[in-house]
Parts: structure tokens; sequence; C-alpha cells
């Protein structure tokens, strides 16, 4: 059957806005002018019609298929902590960054095209998560949680890797009623944590005494205070505790219980809310490069330890 109608078109002038670095964005004005005409139109052309124009209003979808390339001629500024092995941590010579995350960012550059503007920013985790929720910085990978108070203030993409968190003793000196968690959420025991972490996230919001929680900057501190036997624990993300205990020749600490708080260790990309308005897309961009590495076993080889080539 066909239907009379008064169609008013809007007919403008089409325009793309290309995707900027962080700093800029770019804004084309559009002119709009109206006509109206009567057309003649079937319920199959209107179903038609209506479904085209739903489709042109969708940004253009990446997948695994077609976002190679896809940030080519983009400058981004990157950052990471250069203190969590085996993801992010400094070679033996002191000065070469090295580890899980600093070989998926080369991958995901190689993929996708996109240039680091400066060098590779290497700050403590409080000021990682510090720089990207102000904009001072585009994008971080350093084992980063994409935990729900984060989630407020940067973006994130999905994860590329999963971990809880477990307990460390130094078995010389802590005392052997600490099996596990469970013993230490009553405060009798002196728990370090690495300040801005999933752990220090976690004896907050399990309402850990602050009187038995000791604070420090960098995990390497963490670490040594247990080694030395001034703290009776610590709490750390299962993949970086067990390197440490794997790789740190005579050491005294010890990986007791089972990995809690599954499922709150999510790692993920960070993006500075500023970043992802300047790059709508970027967020897209970078998962559908985390599907493509994936799929080729880039991610698993990596994990494994090998170097990106």
């Amino acid at each position: 059957m066909k239907k009379r109608i008064v169609a008013t078109f809007m007919v403008g002038t089409l325009f793309t806005m290309s995707l900027m670095g962080c700093g800029s964005s770019a804004k084309t004005e559009t002119t709009v002018t109206e006509s109206e005409e009567t057309v003649e139109v079937t319920d199959e052309a209107t179903a038609a019609a209506t479904e085209a124009a739903e489709s042109e209003s969708i940004s253009e979808g990446y997948t695994k298929d077609n976002v190679e390339g896809a940030l080519s001629g983009v400058t981004i500024s990157f950052g990471t902590s250069g203190l969590f092995a085996p993801f992010s941590y400094y070679d033996e010579d002191g000065t070469t960054l090295i580890g899980y995350d600093i070989e998926i960012e080369k991958a995901l550059q190689d993929l996708l095209g996109f240039t680091i503007d400066g060098e590779t920013q290497v700050m403590d985790y409080s000021a990682l998560t510090t720089s990207l929720a102000e904009g001072k910085l585009d994008f971080g990978m350093a084992a980063l949680c994409a935990t729900d108070e984060r989630k407020a203030v940067m973006d994130f993409t999905k994860t590329y890797c999963d971990s809880g968190q477990v307990v460390m003793i130094n078995t010389e000196t802590s005392p052997a009623e600490i099996t596990g968690v469970d013993a230490l959420a009553g405060g009798d025991y002196k728990v370090a944590v690495e300040k801005g972490t999933a752990s220090h996230l976690y004896v907050q919001n399990e309402g850990f005494p602050e009187s038995c929680i000791e604070v420090h900057d960098t995990i390497t501190t963490a670490y040594e205070s247990l080694e030395q036997g001034k703290v009776d624990a610590v709490i750390q993300d299962g993949p970086g505790a067990q390197y440490y205990v794997a790789k740190t020749e005579g050491t005294k600490l010890a990986v007791v219980g089972d990995e809690f708080n599954q499922g709150q260790a999510p790692y993920a990309i960070a993006f500075s809310k500023k970043c992802v308005e300047a790059n709508p897309d970027i967020v897209a961009i970078f998962e559908a490069a985390i599907d493509k590495l994936t799929e080729d076993g880039t991610l698993d080889k990596l994990l494994k330890g090998e170097k990106y080539e």
C-alpha cells in the first residue's frame, strides 16, 4: 500500500571529525538548509530510509579486522610505573623499561600507528593515576586495575589481564597465624600496601584499622619492609608477588593462602577523560587492537615473557 506523506528533507554539508592528538580537536561548521516537498513512498521504502538514517548516525565501528593503522598520525603521551615486575620494570642496566605492559604498548603502537609524545613518563602509582585523572597524561599501562573509583575519573578499555590479591609473609619473622587474608582483617598485624593500588583500596574498603596499615609509595619499599621484619605481611597483586618470590635470590618472602578479591583487579589500559574527549573512538580502537593481539596469539606470547619483535 502506498502512503502520501509530506516529508521535510534536511539538505546539508556532511562533515567529518578526524581523530586528533589529545591536546586538540578539529571542528567543522555545518551549513543546513531546509526544503519541503511532497513525495510518494511505500512502507518498505519508509523502513529502508529509517534504517539508513539510523545507520548513518552511528560512528564507524572498529573490529580486529579493520583496526590496523587506525591511529596513524596521532600523537599521545604514555605513562607507566616501572616498579611492578613482571608488567613494567627496569632491566638490569637500570635504564631500559621492560615487562609485559611495555611489550604490549610496543605491539599496540605497531598495529595502530600512533606516536608517543616525547618519552615514556615513569612515575609511581599514585602520581600515575593522578596524572590520568587530571588530564596531564593521555594513557597509561602499569597493571592498572579498572576499579569503580578510577572509572569515575578516567576511562578504561576492556580487561587484557585479570588477577586477584595475595598475602605475602616473611617466613622467618611473620607470626605463624598469618595463613591468609582472614587473619589480617582484625588489625592485629602490620600490613604493607602500595599507595593507590587495588591492594590499598582493598584494605580501606574492608575496614582494616588505619593503625595496622603501612602505605608505601612503591611496592619495592613494601617488600623491603617485610624482608626486614618491620611489617608482618604485604598484600599485593598475585602476578607481581609470585614474580618477586621467584626472581629474588635469597628472599625470605612467601605467598600464603589463596588469591582473593578476584575480579577486582582487572588490568586495563587507562585513558584520561581529556584524551577521550579529543579522540572519541580511541577506547574502541584500542579494544579492537586487544582483540586482534589476543586472536593472533601475541598477548599470550608476551605474558610468557617473550619480547615483541
